[in-house]
């Protein structure tokens, strides 16, 4: 399974509409292939331009690593030196904390991944988390 165009400007859409309902800070949102590939991005009026960085830098972790930023996250806290080696080798693209949602097929295989930036890692995790359901798909966060 890999996710469409259509499928990513859902998730999209309802991230940023789920974050406009918290009251967040503007969002910005990515959404990648398997591969870490942009299948697209938005950034909301208002959020400071570097943000794509940030969700790119959240999404790419969990599709790399095959775990979502809040894993990651427990990681880095555990193990900081593996994060800092990771960060090494992907070349300082691992944004590891939550905003960065796994997401996987009905196997468990997988298909890509959401970054989520903007206000806490946590409020990006929620409201992300809604995106990718309310796309139909499966998520990690």
């Amino acid at each position: 399974m890999t996710i469409s165009l259509r499928k990513a400007r859902t998730i999209i859409r309802k991230t940023l509409e789920k974050g406009r309902g918290m009251e967040l800070k503007p969002l910005s949102v990515v959404v990648l292939d398997a591969g870490g590939h942009v299948i697209a991005f938005e950034r909301e009026d208002g959020a400071a331009p570097g943000r794509f960085a940030i969700a790119q830098g959240k999404a790419y972790g969990s599709v790399m690593l095959g775990m979502a930023g809040t894993a990651q996250m427990q990681r880095a806290e555990a193990q900081a030196y593996f994060m800092a080696a990771v960060n090494g080798v992907y070349g300082g693209q691992v944004v590891p904390v939550p905003g960065g949602i796994l997401l996987r097929d009905r196997k468990g295989a997988v298909i890509g991944a959401v970054g989520v930036t903007g206000d806490t890692s946590d409020n990006d995790a929620v409201a992300g988390m809604t995106g990718v359901e309310g796309a139909g798909l499966t998520g990690e966060a």
